[in-house]
Order: structure tokens, then C-alpha cells, then sequence
């Protein structure tokens, strides 16, 4: 009995308020803070530079549609955002899409073939 009344305290002091703050400012530290290698500043950037069409497929996208538009990074490290553009390429959802998944297969197979010999 004495186990469970000290559970229920520890349980009362948990639920009590830890701050003093307005919800606006604890909720306004919990907001990203816009910067310059951010992914929507890079990605519009990457828009403007290349135009609105996938470099792979060649499909052309409207201010409707753009959404489906990606950045792919050549070289994939998305850290590496150089100004002009060169590391990016536009690529529609289902050519990115493909365009990373050729890396797994190709390593599956390639491991798949190092295990055969």
C-alpha cells in the first residue's frame, strides 16, 4: 500500500506545469528558423535556375503542379548547395524516385553476384 501512494504522487508531480511562459512563445520556439541553406529556399532557388520541368523525363510543370517537383543533389549530400546550381537537378517525384531506388538495386545485385562467386 505504501508502494502506491508514492506512485501516485510522483505521478501528480509529472503532471504539473513546468513553465511559466504564454503557449504563443513556448509555441514559437518550436518553429524552424528560416535560413539561407534551408530546404525551401534551396529548392526554389533550383526552380528559378532550371525551370520548371524534370530533367530526366522531360515533363513540364505549371504553378499547379509544380509540387511534384524535386531537388536531387548529384553528388547526394544535400548539404552541398553551391549558388549556382551545379549539384542540383530538378526531377519529377517518380524520377527521383527511381533515380534512388537504381542504387539499392544495383548494390543488391552486385552483392547478390559477390555472393554467387
Amino acid at each position: 500500500m505504501g508502494n502506491a501512494y508514492r506512485g501516485r504522487n510522483k505521478l501528480r508531480r509529472l503532471q504539473k506545469p513546468a513553465v511559466d511562459k504564454p503557449i504563443d512563445e513556448l509555441l514559437k520556439g518550436l518553429r524552424p528558423k528560416p535560413s539561407a541553406s534551408s530546404n525551401s529556399s534551396y529548392r526554389e532557388q533550383s526552380l528559378k535556375i532550371h525551370g520548371l520541368i524534370c530533367a530526366k523525363c522531360a515533363r513540364e510543370f505549371d504553378l499547379k503542379t509544380r509540387h511534384l517537383l524535386t531537388v536531387h543533389h548529384k553528388d547526394g549530400n544535400h548539404h552541398n548547395n553551391p549558388q549556382d546550381g551545379s549539384n542540383w537537378e530538378n526531377l519529377c517525384v517518380y524520377c527521383h524516385d527511381d533515380e534512388h531506388s537504381r542504387g539499392i538495386l544495383g548494390d543488391y545485385l552486385r552483392k547478390a553476384k559477390e555472393d554467387k562467386s
